[in-house]
C-alpha cells in the first residue's frame, strides 16, 4: 500500500557544512604535523697539519693547466687519451722510486682547469698504481 501517491521522494542531500568542518580539521592537522626542512650550508672546521715535509719522500708532481694539458715533473706530455697518461705516470714513478705505493702524486691544477681533466688524472694515477694523491693549493699570507 502506497499512501503517498502524489508526493515525490526528495533526493538525499549531503550536509556540506559538516563535510567542510571535517576537511578543515584534517587540513589543520596536516599543517601542524608537517615538518618543513630548511637547506643550510655545512659549517666545517678543517683540520690543520704541522708535518715535517723533509721526512716525506719527494712527490711526483703533475700540473694541469686551464686547457687541460698535463705536465709530469715539469715535463709537458702529449696525453690525448688516458692510456698515454697512465704510461707517462708509470715512467715518472719508476724514475722517482722503486716502490710505487710510497709515491705521493701532488696535483697542481689550475683554478680554471676542467673537472674532467682532474678526474682523468686521478683515474690514470689509480690505474698506474699510484694511490696517494694530494692537491696543492695556494695559502694566502697572514696579514
Amino acid at each position: 500500500m502506497n499512501f503517498r501517491k502524489g508526493q515525490r521522494r526528495s533526493a538525499p542531500e549531503i550536509n556540506l557544512i559538516a563535510f567542510i568542518d571535517v576537511l578543515l580539521v584534517i587540513l589543520i592537522f596536516l599543517m601542524v604535523s608537517t615538518t618543513f626542512s630548511k637547506t643550510t650550508s655545512l659549517q666545517l672546521t678543517l683540520p690543520s697539519a704541522n708535518g715535517d715535509p723533509s721526512n716525506s719522500p719527494k712527490p711526483l708532481t703533475v700540473a694541469i693547466d686551464s686547457q687541460g694539458r698535463y705536465a709530469v715533473q715539469q715535463q709537458r706530455i702529449a696525453a690525448s687519451d688516458p692510456a698515454m697518461l697512465v704510461k707517462a705516470l708509470r715512467e715518472a714513478a719508476q724514475d722517482t722510486a722503486q716502490n710505487t705505493t710510497d709515491i705521493t702524486v701532488e696535483i697542481h691544477a689550475d683554478a680554471m682547469a676542467s673537472h674532467q681533466s682532474v678526474v682523468q688524472l686521478m683515474e690514470a694515477a689509480r690505474n698506474a698504481g699510484l694511490v696517494r694523491l694530494v692537491f696543492a693549493v695556494n695559502v694566502p699570507a697572514s696579514p
